[in-house]
This record gives C-alpha cells, structure tokens and sequence, in this order.
C-alpha cells in the first residue's frame, strides 16, 4: 500500500512494504501551511511501523530552511517520543546542501541518522574512477573517435540535436560531439568529481562555454523525462552491477523517437600476435576478474538484447576493433599498461590472488603491448555500439 499526496513541484509518498517516507522535486514552501499535508503523511507513516523508518529525500532537489526545519522538528519529535524507532534519513552526495545540512540530526536525536546512498556509487568504483586512469582515458577516446565519428551518424546523430552523455568520463568524448556535430544544446553528466573537475579545466583552456558539465548519479538522474534527442552512455553498462537501472534512466531523459547509443567491450576478445596465448589466457581472466567484483566487461555483444528489454525499438548493433594501427602504436601500448597498472596491481590483489597468478596476468599484458609494438605484430581491443529508439 502506498499512500501519495502531490504539490505542483513537489510530491511524497509513504511506501508501507519498505517503510519508507519518499520526497522528489523542490521542496520550497512560503510557510509550514503550504505542506501541511506531506508533514502529516511523514508523521502518520512513523506511526504506523516498527523497527526502522527510512526518510528517502535522494531525489529532493532544493529545499528551503522553512521545509528543512518543518521537517526535522517532525522527526526529532517522533524519535524522543518513540526512542525505540530508528529513523534513517536517505540524502545522495549529487545534492551537496542535503549532507550539509543533515547530518547534525545525529546530534539532536542518537536514532536519527544519515546516510549517503551513493557514496559507493557501484561496487567497482574505486577502481574505475582511480584518478591514474584519468591521463590514459583521453588516449582511449582519440582511437576509439576514428571509427565512432564515422559510426555515430549511422545510428541518428545529427547536427541541432540535444545530447545527453551520461557517465561522460573527463568529458572529452562531449568535446568531440559538440565540435564535429554542432548541438543545440549538450550535458555531460558524471559522479566522478575528479573527472568532472579535470573536463571542467579543459574546456576552460579551451574557452569553450557550452557543455553543461554536471555532477549526477546515472541510475538517479536528476533531469526532467523526455529532454534529449540523442543520449550516449559508452563504456559504462559494463561497470555497474545493475545496467538496467542506468537503461531505465537513459530511457526516461530521451524524447520519444530519440535514440540512446551504448558502447561497451567483450574484454575475453582482446586479442595480439604474436604471443596470441598468453594474451587471450590473461583478457579472459580479466572478465573473471571484473565478474567477481560484479562487472561485466563481456556485456558488448548483449547490447541488443539489453535494449530491447529496456523498451527500445529499431535496435541497431555493430562492433568496431581499435587496433595498434589506428595511430601511433605506442598510444595503444600506454592503454594496455594503464588495464595492468589497475587490473593486476590493484584489483587482482584485492581479490587475494596469488604471486604466482600476478605474475602470469601481468605477462599477458606485457605480451600485448609487445605485439602492438612489434613491426609485424597486430594487436586489437573489439567494442560495440548499439542504440536503440524511443518509441512515440
């Protein structure tokens, strides 16, 4: 049962099953009269249970002191006159007012506390958002380009389009899009604040103006439905342990008839000659590697499928090999030592494997860069691309 009590920009809900108080949208009353009604929904809902109470305000965008104090004078009196409620408050760490101001409620009340949904964003964050990868994930973008450029336009990319890049990384990837597709408008949203910061500075060195560079949880996306003609969301399906949340989001912020593109790996596909063995022996344990930490970098391929379960229609998938030959093959030897640096010497020993195992992984990856390098040698790195449309 779920009771809901709506206001023009400003809506709450109380989930009985979860036992949970849900707010979304900007909570800015002239005076406690104007939500009256959602303080008597939060104090009927703590009537009601046992046990723990969740305040959930993660999708609360703006909140004024009237609100703020109306709604903590509620919750420290429920918790002094039932101590045995635990009340746990749900902000997320994309609305920085929202930690700052409650995170004192611990101090009024001991059964009051808080809690920042996402900061552990996704169980691989730490490594993926690792601020060594930062400098290698330019070099990544720039060989990736030279066939995305070519692909992105077969899939409904036009110039005067709104885009969206979600999980856009150090934002080189919008910096690409606005220069060579000319968009009416183009976001780019992360929850890396030192990827953010690191585009930020970039497109400042650069004077350009118009990327709205924005810090944001992708599966909790603060923007209003149906804004963007265009969506991307490239390599970043294949690190969360839910994808289907990001696709429900995608979803959400593309207009009708627009469509989301994705991009993602099959890492096991990873390939070079000579040395062929030892390079497949060690990308393969690299998809076991991502699995146990609840990664999948073998989603490329299920692309499609993902999409279609999403609710997209006209699916479109093809895959692309970037190659030691696209450019100068030291650039793709630098990629294959940063994957080392992160996989072997951090991941591979957060998962207590052995020296003995170390020792062979990291030789697969000396092998591939060997094969990039060498003068007859070919190495490659298959991704796929795949979008599909929004239906009308």
């Amino acid at each position: 049962m779920t009771a809901t009590t709506p206001s023009p920009t400003f809506t709450t809900q109380f989930d009985t099953s979860n036992q949970e108080f849900l707010a979304a949208g900007v909570f800015r009353p002239r005076s406690i009269a104007d939500i009256a009604d959602d303080l008597r929904l939060l104090r009927d809902g703590m009537e009601l249970v046992k046990g723990v109470f969740y305040v959930n305000l993660k999708r609360v965008t703006h909140m004024n002191s009237t609100a703020f104090h109306a709604l903590t004078r509620v919750l420290v009196d429920a918790s002094r006159s039932r101590p045995e409620l635990q009340i746990v408050v749900v902000v997320s760490s994309v609305v920085t007012w929202a930690t700052q101001m409650f995170r004192h409620l611990s101090e009024l009340s001991p059964n009051i506390t808080m809690e920042i949904y996402d900061s552990a964003f996704y169980p691989g964050q730490t490594f993926v958002e690792n601020q060594s990868f930062i400098p290698i994930l330019r070099t990544q973008t720039k060989m990736t380009w030279r066939h995305e450029r070519e692909i992105l336009p077969r899939h409904g990319l036009r110039s005067g389009m709104a885009i969206a890049d979600i999980c856009c990384g150090i934002g080189d990837f919008a910096m690409l899009v606005r220069k060579e597709f000319n968009p009416a408008r183009i976001v780019a949203l992360d929850h890396s604040v030192a990827s953010l910061e690191y585009a930020r500075s970039v497109a400042d060195k650069f004077c350009v103006r118009d990327i709205e560079y924005t810090f944001g949880d992708a599966s909790q996306m603060l923007f209003e439905s149906d804004q963007f003609d265009f969506v991307t969301c490239r390599h970043s399906l294949q690190i969360f342990d839910r994808p289907e949340l990001l696709l429900r989001e995608l979803y959400r912020i593309c207009k009708p008839g627009g469509r989301v593109y994705i991009t993602n790996e099959k890492n096991s596909h990873c390939l070079g000659e000579p040395r062929a063995d030892s390079i497949q022996w060690t990308y393969t344990e690299v998809a076991k590697l991502f699995r146990h930490f609840d990664m999948d970098v073998e989603i490329g391929p299920k692309g499609s499928r993902l999409l279609r379960d999403a609710g997209f229609e006209d699916v479109k998938i093809e895959s692309f090999m970037v190659t030691n030959l696209d450019g100068d093959p030291q650039e793709f030897a630098d990629i294959i030592q940063a994957w080392e640096d992160v996989y072997a010497g951090e991941m591979a020993v957060k998962r207590g494997d052995s020296p003995e195992f170390i020792k062979r992984f990291r030789q697969g990856f000396a092998d591939h860069i060997f094969s990039a390098l060498h003068p007859r040698g070919y190495a490659g790195w298959p991704i796929w691309a795949t979008s599909g449309r929004k239906p009308l």
